[in-house]
């Protein structure tokens, strides 16, 4: 089949377009309520365009100390992390190779642990630690953020070790035999040649180590105590219900990830220039002079434009003012308001003076078309006051039967009072 055919193509962009809806649709939309002056999250009715969610967010001190938390617990979880799961692929690489498939799999195994286990289990161990120790309930193992790091270095040192060990597949173990023949120490050889070339996974270990304890909170629900994250004030907040500095926070996250990916694909994309041109990559890769950071560099010219969007959008935001639309769509949602409610008034009084209009034309026709049996009045004279006494008459009427024997009543006379007299003398009988 021809890869170039028009049906192709349609079908390969259909995909394309569903794909990126599906995986950024739901960031759009929560983008755009954080600039809707609605109090719950919304798109549609939109009412008028404001920052006033960004500006409640930053006076919301739960969610500034959960942040602050956030970033303390990802900072010390980073560096025990990458120290661990730097240790562990350099064991990997050099203990025996029968015991390197065990040693593999002990140390992927957190990975496929569920986070509430390692949770509870780390709170469960340390607080026996504690006990053994006769330590007091206060002390530093019963800390919160304590536990919170050491719950999440439990499987995040896991995957930073998976990012080493791929890593170390390409490194030459010769540079370290050589320098070691050539009179340096193991710390030496270490420090002067495996570690520079083991420092873009360090990079990328970490910023893997430090956005798995961000967004963490399986294991973190269990140890934090009473230094809660971010992620646990979300949780609450959204339990209490929330409004659009929700909404707010996610579009700052999501404009620095992209700022921070658009910063890291410049400094990648001028490094290969630097190797193209037979340029030192430390010094091409380290300047940012405007005319040479654009040169050949389309990521460079989207972060430019990017910057100069988000300054701008600073800039407006301090100078915007939107109580005016806010006034403006209140009168207007009021006077939908009010022309509704007397639009139903006016249903109601439309239905009021119908059934008045009806009332007597039906009248007047049962009254001209002699239709009444002679004494009766409209409705069939039901609401007569003297049909009581004529229903009263007409039961005496009814309770006289006729063809009755002479001297017995209805039902045979059976209940009687004579009728005891008469059956006592046949009993004496018997």
């Amino acid at each position: 089949m021809n890869n170039s055919s028009p049906l192709i193509r349609i079908g390969l962009a259909f995909y394309l377009i569903l794909f990126f809806t599906y995986l950024l649709g739901p960031l759009v939309l929560m983008g755009i309520t954080a600039f809707n002056s609605a109090t719950f999250p919304q798109v549609t009715p939109w009412e008028v365009f404001s920052f006033e969610w960004f500006s409640v967010l930053f006076n919301d001190q739960r969610i500034i100390t959960g942040l602050w938390y956030s970033l303390v617990i990802g900072f010390f979880t980073v560096i025990l992390s990458v120290s661990i799961g730097l240790a562990g692929a350099l064991i990997l690489t050099q203990i025996w190779p029968k015991v390197r498939a065990t040693f593999y799999t002990v140390i992927i195994a957190p990975i496929l642990i569920p986070g509430v286990v390692l949770g509870i289990s780390t709170l469960v161990f340390w607080d026996r630690i504690n006990v053994m120790l006769g330590l007091s309930p206060d002390s530093f193992l019963q800390n919160g953020i304590f536990l919170t790091v050491l719950g999440q270095a439990t499987f995040i040192s896991s995957y930073c070790m998976l990012v080493f060990v791929a890593r170390l597949q390409r490194y030459d173990v010769g540079l370290t035999e050589a320098a070691l023949d050539m009179g340096a120490t193991h710390v030496q050889a270490f420090r002067k040649i495996q570690l520079p070339f083991l420092m873009p996974a360090v990079a990328s270990s970490a910023v893997l180590a430090f956005l798995a304890s961000f967004e963490n909170y399986n294991t973190t629900i269990f140890t934090h105590q009473k230094f809660a994250t971010l992620t646990i004030v979300l949780s609450q907040k959204v339990r209490l219900g929330i409004d659009p500095s929700i909404s707010a926070l996610a579009f700052i996250i999501v404009a620095l990830t992209v700022f921070f990916a658009l910063l890291h694909e410049v400094r990648t994309r001028r490094a290969q220039l630097a190797i193209a041109n037979g340029a030192p990559v430390g010094a091409v890769s380290k300047s940012f002079a405007m005319p040479k950071m654009f040169a050949g560099n389309p990521a460079a010219v989207v972060l430019g434009v990017f910057v100069a969007v988000a300054v701008g959008v600073f800039a407006w935001a301090q100078v915007y003012n939107p109580e005016p639309a806010k006034q403006a769509y209140t009168a207007e949602k009021r006077a939908i308001q009010a022309k509704a409610i007397e639009a139903i008034r006016q249903k109601s009084r439309d239905k009021a003076r119908e059934r008045q209009m009806k009332g007597p034309k039906v009248f007047e026709t049962q009254k001209g078309t002699g239709s009444e049996s002679p004494g009766q009045g409209s409705f069939g004279n039901v609401f007569k006051p003297g049909n009581l006494e004529e229903a009263a008459g007409a039961k005496d009427k009814k309770k006289k039967p006729t063809g009755v024997n002479p001297g017995q009543g209805a039902f045979g006379n059976i209940f009687g009072t004579e009728n005891l007299d008469k059956v006592a003398p046949k009993k004496e009988g018997n």
